[in-house]
Order: C-alpha cells, then sequence, then structure tokens
C-alpha cells in the first residue's frame, strides 16, 4: 500500500477483547500486507489499538459464505480468535449478513448466529484434556483450534496481574509448546459451573480483558477437574472485560468434548479510516 491510502475499519470489543476489522472484498490485501499492516493498526500509541486485526472475505473456495483472516498483533497467524469471531459475525451482518451464517477460519468451517444481545459461534471441535507437568507444576493442555494451556489458581491471585504476566510469558515460550508456543489460562473455580479467568495470549504477550478459545479451554479444564461426567453443560466464564458462556457435551466413552459452542455480547466502539 502506499504511503498516502487509507483503509476504513470498524473497531469492536467482545467482552473486552478488542479487534480492527475491515471489509476486504473490494480491497483485496494479500495475506501478506494483511500481515504487514496489523502491527501498525494494532499499536496503541501510534494506530488504533487492537487486540487483533479482521479482514472479512467472500470464500473463492465456496466452502463456507465468508472468510474471516485473523492476524494477531504481531502480525502473526493464529489457529482461531473465538471472541475474534463474535466480532467478525457482528461486522458481518452490518455489511448484509444474515443472522445465521457460516465461515470459513483457514480449513475449518464455523456456525455464527447473531442475536440481539449475544453473538453465539458453532466450533468445528472435537477435542480432550491432557496433562502436562512443567517444572513440577501441573497443567492442562487444551487444543481448542488454537493451543491453551490451564492453571488453577486461588481467587486472589488472579488479581496478582505482574506475576500471571511473568508466568505466562514463561510458559508461552517453553520447549514444551515448541515452535509455535501457547496460550496460557489461569482460573479460579467459583462453582460447578462458573469460574474467573486470566489468560496470557500469545501474540498479544500480555494479558487481555478476555479470550475466546481461552475460556473454552477453561470451562473444559474446570470439567475434568470436578470429574463432572457425561452431559450437556453450560459454563459461565467471568473476565475482566466481562461475561462469556461456554456449551459443550462430554463423553465418558471416548473421554471427549464436542458440540462446543461460544457466547457473549459485542459492542461497536467506533469506525474510521487509517492513514498509512
Amino acid at each position: 500500500m502506499r504511503t498516502n491510502d487509507s483503509l476504513p475499519f470498524v473497531k469492536i470489543h467482545g467482552a473486552g477483547n478488542d479487534f480492527v476489522l475491515f471489509d476486504n472484498r473490494t480491497l483485496q490485501l494479500s495475506d501478506k500486507q494483511i500481515a504487514s499492516i496489523t502491527p501498525r493498526l494494532s499499536n496503541r500509541k501510534f494506530g488504533v489499538g487492537s487486540d487483533g486485526v479482521i479482514a472479512l472475505n467472500y470464500d473463492d473456495e465456496k466452502q463456507a459464505d465468508l472468510v474471516m483472516t485473523y492476524k494477531n498483533p504481531d502480525g502473526s497467524d493464529a489457529g482461531m480468535c473465538g471472541n475474534g469471531a463474535r466480532c467478525f459475525a457482528s461486522y458481518a451482518v452490518t455489511l448484509g449478513a444474515p443472522h445465521e451464517f457460516s465461515f470459513r477460519v483457514h480449513d475449518k468451517i464455523y456456525q455464527a448466529t447473531v442475536n440481539e444481545k449475544s453473538v453465539t459461534i458453532d466450533f468445528p471441535l472435537t477435542t480432550t484434556v491432557k496433562q502436562v507437568t512443567i517444572e513440577d507444576k501441573e497443567y492442562l493442555n487444551i487444543y481448542t483450534n488454537t493451543e491453551h494451556i490451564v492453571g488453577v489458581r486461588p481467587k486472589a491471585e488472579l488479581k496478582n496481574e505482574s506475576e500471571l504476566i511473568s508466568t505466562g510469558r514463561q510458559l508461552r515460550q517453553h520447549e514444551k509448546f515448541s515452535p509455535k508456543g501457547t496460550n496460557v489460562n489461569f482460573i479460579a473455580g467459583t462453582d460447578r459451573s462458573q469460574l474467573s479467568l486470566q489468560t496470557y495470549e500469545r501474540g498479544v504477550e500480555n494479558l487481555t480483558l478476555a479470550c475466546g478459545t481461552g475460556a473454552i479451554a477453561s470451562a473444559l479444564a474446570w470439567h475434568h477437574l470436578q470429574e463432572s461426567g457425561t452431559g450437556e453443560f453450560r459454563y459461565q466464564i467471568n473476565v475482566k472485560g466481562g461475561t462469556l458462556f461456554v456449551h459443550f457435551t462430554f463423553s465418558s466413552v471416548n473421554n471427549s468434548y464436542s458440540s462446543i459452542k461460544l457466547e457473549g455480547p459485542t459492542a461497536f466502539v467506533f469506525e474510521g479510516r487509517y492513514f498509512f
């Protein structure tokens, strides 16, 4: 892009997880171009400021209605961003998409349902919970179409953000998760179906106010730790930016989680043009 070009965008947040989104159907920026501009757009001092950048595209492969291209603030790729997907769905509806539609992220097809008060994303995902030991401490390793580990803390410790950042940074880069690294979640249970969460996000390299795929990983981890057994569940996840809900089914026959949905609010913040 030339230095005098500008990019029309909107900013939307999902429980405090904020994103810059733009309609790429006519702009047709390449993946490489999107990755290149993302650090500038995400910069909170010299750009718009965000936890990631999302481009909306047609699906040329005709597998879904739309394609979501998501980049971390540093321009790197991510497997999936749950709150980003919810914001993407809200944005798509304002551009004419129906309130229920499909979209593709890489090779996976998701379903979005946009209501007046919430947006729900159905994940094409069946996953399991695995234990991993790092420096004599136990964590749960859970793939939610992107990499996550979960550790349990006393609720008071979730307020010690400097320690969570330090620990999160070390775990995120640990050799056990090489080369991609992992997102790191710290949870404290409130009751059998409710918990508090702080997430250190890979690519953001900091705590965020919410993390959708982290909320999913944390809900499954809490279910696993309580040995709650087979059934359909709905867990409330309290994050600094608000409240998210995770729906899932667990089968003790194959010890797996499926029918996973992420639900929560979104809010439009502003729209504008970014000048290069």
